[in-house]
This record gives structure tokens, C-alpha cells and sequence, in this order.
């Protein structure tokens, strides 16, 4: 591979440290967000053209822990902080957040040894209380019950490659109301993008997460609820679903299977959205339950560059973060 002296000689950007931790989406403002953005774009293409930028965790470490599974996550993350210059420890996750000491005496050890640390894991509230013992070392959510963060900004980015342009696109997400669909709410109404969210009574999105996404909202982006999967996605230049049944809910699979089973989305529900309409899926994918292969093995299916972009997404991140 090349190396140059800067990513900032190649696209013009360097990376500027403004946040201690990103465990929500709403910990940018719009305007970071952006930025974060560009640099991913900027990062993913001096990759493809193999050429080494800065590398702001040189001699650094970061901690991953995860209490959930990951293919994606893990992988991404790893890469991300090795080719910024860094090195990744993977403590146990029944050693670091198993209760074998308190979280806060975790995150106090880690944060003398560690730059970043990287969750995976439930509450985002344990989450918030991890961050706050470690006032010296950032916190990444790699995802909780409540938010996925990391997921939403290499969503954006997939969207404004495709779409050319976000403010005035319209995503539209049908399924359950969860983490992924909060955060990507959060995010697209933040640069522009309007959302309309597909989803049986009582499994919606929660009023705070509407609340706050409308607060950060740029550009006259808006946000509306559906019980009805089609005129959730009317027009729509983009139909994104998750899973029916979360990591911790697979006791609850066959009961959302039938409730969630007139919002699967096929070749159906696809015709009525816009006429080039995106599908996007966070992954992993349940064939045959929320999607069918027609749809996800579409030449209108973006998922694997939703994947591809978690790499630069993150690797964004932190860089923003390691300044």
C-alpha cells in the first residue's frame, strides 16, 4: 500500500476530537455528523485506492466488549482500529462486565491501559454508567437494547451514496420499533432525511425517541407513525427492516412471527414505494420472515454496502474521537 502524510492531503479533511464518547447519535450535532460523514467517504476511498493515511491510534489500544454475538461489529471494529495504527484486547465478556467486579472498577482499570472502549452490550444505561467512571477514555456503543448508533451513521452514509443527496429523501422502516430503528430516526432527520416507521400497535417507536428526533431535525425533515406497511412506505426511496424478534427476545419468535408477518417485506409491499427504491437490512437477515431472497438478492438491495460501510463509518469515529 502507498502511505501519505495525512488523510488530510488526500481529501482535504482532518479529524478534530470534540466528544469524549459516542454512545448515541444525538451525542453529534448535525453538523459533526456531516463531517463524520465526509471523512468516512474520504476514508473509504483512499482504501480502494490503497493509500495509508493517518494513523491517530499509533501505539494505542482499544478494549472490545461484548456481550453479544457480532460478525460485523467485531470485525469492523477490529479492522478500524488496526488500520488507524492501534491494537485491539478482547477481555471476556464474563470477566469485564459479568459482575465479577463492579463496572465502574472495570472501566477504572481499563481506562489506564486503553484510549477506546468499544460495548457491545444491554442497557444502554449501564452503557451511560461505564462512560461516566472513565472520564480519561472513550466509550463507543457497539450497540444496546435501546440504540445502535454505529449502524445508523453507516446507514447515512450508504443512503447519501446511493441517493446522491440526503435533505428531502424519504426512508421508510417496517417492523418492530427497536434499537436500529431509533437510531436510524435519530440520524435521518439530523441530515435532512424524512422518516416514516411501519409497525403493529405497541411495538412503534417509543414518544421519546420521536421526540428527540424531531428536536435535532434539519432541513423540514419529518418523522410519522403507521400501523398500515403500505402507506408507511408510499413513496418511499428507501424501505429498511430488521428483524422481527431482537437479540433477548427469541422467546417471543413465534408470537412476533405471526404479528409481524403482514409487514414482511417482498416483492409486494416493494412496488409500493418509489419505483427505484433502496431495501436495506441491518444484518444478520431472516430470510423468509422479514424479507424474502427476491427482495435482499435484488439489484435494488444496498445491505452489503450497508456492511462494507460499517468498516469506514467507524473507522471515522474514531479518528473523530482519537483526534
Amino acid at each position: 500500500m502507498t502511505r501519505i502524510a495525512s488523510l488530510e492531503s488526500s481529501s482535504g479533511l482532518r479529524a478534530q476530537s470534540a466528544e469524549k464518547d459516542f454512545l448515541s447519535v444525538l451525542d453529534l450535532t448535525p453538523e459533526r455528523l456531516d463531517e463524520c460523514l465526509d471523512l468516512a467517504a474520504a476514508m473509504k476511498r483512499a482504501r480502494r485506492a490503497r493509500i495509508v493515511g493517518e494513523r491517530p491510534l499509533a501505539g494505542r489500544h482499544a478494549a472490545l466488549l461484548f456481550e453479544k454475538p457480532s460478525l460485523r461489529t467485531r470485525s469492523t471494529f477490529t479492522i478500524a482500529v488496526r488500520e488507524l495504527g492501534g491494537d485491539v484486547i478482547e477481555p471476556p465478556a464474563d470477566v469485564a462486565l459479568g459482575g465479577r467486579e463492579s463496572l465502574e472498577d472495570v472501566a477504572r482499570n481499563l481506562e489506564r491501559w486503553v484510549e477506546l472502549c468499544i460495548v457491545r452490550t444491554f442497557s444502554q444505561a449501564k452503557l451511560a454508567q461505564f462512560a461516566a467512571a472513565a472520564p480519561q477514555m472513550h466509550v463507543v456503543n457497539a450497540l444496546t437494547d435501546e440504540e445502535h448508533p454505529c449502524q445508523a451513521v453507516a446507514d447515512l452514509l450508504t443512503l447519501r451514496e446511493q441517493l446522491g443527496s440526503l435533505p428531502g429523501a424519504t426512508v421508510a422502516y417496517v417492523g418492530d420499533g427497536n434499537n436500529v430503528a431509533a437510531s436510524l430516526s435519530q440520524a435521518a432527520l439530523m441530515l435532512g432525511v424524512n422518516v416514516r416507521v411501519g409497525a403493529p400497535e405497541g411495538y412503534q417507536l417509543p414518544a421519546a425517541v420521536v421526540e428527540s428526533a424531531q428536536a435535532s431535525a434539519r432541513h423540514g425533515a419529518t418523522i410519522a407513525q403507521f400501523v398500515d406497511p403500505r402507506e408507511a412506505v408510499a413513496g418511499a426511496d428507501a424501505i429498511y427492516t430488521d428483524v422481527w424478534a431482537s437479540m433477548g427476545q427469541e422467546a417471543e419468535t413465534e408470537a412476533r412471527d405471526v404479528i409481524f408477518r403482514p409487514y414482511q417485506v417482498n416483492a409486494s409491499l416493494m412496488a409500493a414505494a418509489a419505483d427505484d427504491a433502496l431495501f436495506m437490512h441491518c444484518l444478520p437477515a431472516h430470510r423468509g420472515a422479514e424479507v424474502t431472497d427476491e427482495v435482499i438478492d435484488s439489484a435494488r438491495s444496498v445491505v452489503f454496502e450497508q456492511a462494507e460501510n460499517r468498516l469506514h463509518a467507524q473507522k471515522a469515529l474514531l479518528a473523530l474521537l482519537a483526534g
